[in-house]
């Protein structure tokens, strides 16, 4: 055991884990995430650490069930079913009807209703949601077609963050020791060889930035391998992934035909991969709707007009030469056609260079302690409502009175998500260390926009390369 595995563990007693691979191999053939494991794992360990593997199947068995399971079966028969499970909600105002899905299982939105009871609880809201749900069979009189209802819910949010004591805690690590562990919370092993040095390792866990800071636009462009995937559906039940088929304005945002919310009101981010293998329709429609809602947050559908601060994240594969950087120097020509316009892509924050990152090997794979993937989740998810943290870094930042708007509010908007990731116990610029934030915080988030405008000036003679000339202010603390 390390001495940062001795750290976690008396830091965080009841909110850490002891992860190896081999604990992960227990759930081979199980589709669930990773906050459903690590949650079983800790309910199922003694104080050795040591699993209840026998309890542990037994849980799988009957309460998170796969699509060759007989459950459509059993509630016809009269049985009534709980299980652990992801439950799509959706209204229909024709019928005044709440619907659900459940597609791990194959139950339709057609084929499931939700009790009046449920829906007054208010413990379920439209779109994904997981939990444990409790299911009965109804068979109407006359020609009413049978229906599964779901007639208990209990939301899947086993833990309720101290933050404050969280804040506490961060004060007991130095900013390096926090980088690591981060990356542990990612699941990953900050003491690999593939890790070259603790810049790699900040680029490293930018991808945790969109879980942190609303309304944050990313783009990364990475070789195969890198683990992009995995971050983006594993670690929090809040965002949505996107991969492959086709994506329209509805979709994403609202559909007027059924008068439903798209993707991006009901999640906290939503990540696009492998986005070259995504159809986009009526681009000119798409990129319309992606400019209004990229800048302000909020898009307009019919005569709605609604908000939300979900983030938006393209995940690219790039092709690179014998040296380890990119073939193609224009990085945008990467992406699909739908955003290869200047005006969308200037409303992206910054963008992450994925060729800098290691590829994933064995020894990337955590063994040792972190927190559970569900209370850091959590944490990241809690902090997007606090303000307090842009305060700190627009009080930290001398901006020119001709800095462009988009520049400032892309280094602002990244420089704050950094703050809240490595340094969430700081309330006001006097906490900060004025170096720390400068090499952990405003220097990354500045080069990141700088690629953004890089590249623009690229593809458009319109743009110029040069940054606003920005400075962490002259103080410290």
């Amino acid at each position: 055991m390390t001495e940062l595995d001795e750290k976690i563990r008396d830091v965080f007693p009841e909110e850490s884990i002891y992860k190896t691979s081999t604990r992960y191999n227990m759930f081979a053939g199980v589709n669930v995430p990773s906050f459903i494991k690590d949650w079983l794992i800790k309910r199922y360990s003694n104080e050795n650490e040591e699993v209840d593997k026998e309890a542990l199947f037994a849980f799988l068995e009957k309460h998170i069930p796969g699509k060759d399971s007989d459950i459509k079966s059993r509630l016809i028969k009269g049985e009534s079913i709980q299980i652990l499970v992801r439950v799509i909600v959706e209204s229909d105002l024709k019928t005044g009807i709440f619907k659900f899905s459940i597609p791990d299982i194959g139950i339709k939105n057609n084929e499931g209703r939700i009790s009046e009871y449920v829906m007054r609880t208010g413990n379920i809201k439209e779109g994904e949601n997981w939990g444990i749900v409790t299911l009965d069979y109804v068979q109407p009189e006359g020609r009413e077609k049978g229906y599964a209802e779901l007639v208990k819910f209990k939301p899947f949010k086993p833990y309720t963050p101290d933050f404050d004591y969280y804040c506490a805690a961060r004060s007991r690590f130095s900013t390096k020791e926090w980088i690591d562990f981060v990356i542990r919370c990612m699941e990953y092993n900050p003491d690999s060889t593939q890790f070259e040095s603790y810049t790699q390792k900040l680029l490293f866990i930018s991808r945790l930035l969109i879980f942190c800071e609303p309304n944050l636009n990313i783009i990364e462009l990475a070789p195969k391998g890198t683990g992009k995937s995995y971050i983006f559906n594993n670690l929090s039940k809040y965002g949505w992934m996107i991969s492959g088929g086709k994506v329209t304005r509805a979709k994403l945002f609202y559909d007027m035909a059924s008068n439903k919310p798209g993707i991006i009101p009901n999640y906290e981010f939503v990540a696009m991969d492998e986005i070259k293998t995504i159809v986009f329709g009526n681009q000119e429609e798409l990129q319309g709707a992606l400019k209004g809602y990229l800048e302000n947050g909020s898009f307009t559908m019919g005569q709605a007009k609604q908000t939300s601060t979900a983030g938006l994240i393209l995940l690219g594969n790039i092709d690179l030469d014998s040296n380890r950087r990119p073939i193609n120097k224009k990085y945008f020509q990467e992406l699909p056609e739908v955003f290869h316009d200047t005006a969308l892509l200037d409303r992206f924050h910054g963008m992450i260079e994925g060729w800098y990152l290691p590829r994933i090997t064995e020894d990337l794979k955590l063994e040792g302690y972190s927190l559970n993937v569900e209370y850091f989740s959590e944490i990241l998810s809690m902090q997007r409502g606090m303000s307090k943290y842009a305060s700190i870094v627009t009080d930290m930042l001398e901006i020119p009175k001709e800095a462009d708007t988009r520049d400032t509010t892309a280094i602002i908007r990244l420089a704050t998500a950094y703050l809240k990731l490595l340094f969430p116990n700081v309330n006001s610029v006097m906490d900060v260390d004025r170096d720390e934030f400068e090499t952990f915080c405003f220097k990354p988030a500045y080069e990141k926009r700088k690629i953004v405008r890089a590249q623009l000036s690229i593809q458009d003679m319109e743009y110029s390369p040069k940054m606003p000339d920005i400075k962490v202010r002259s103080f410290n603390g």
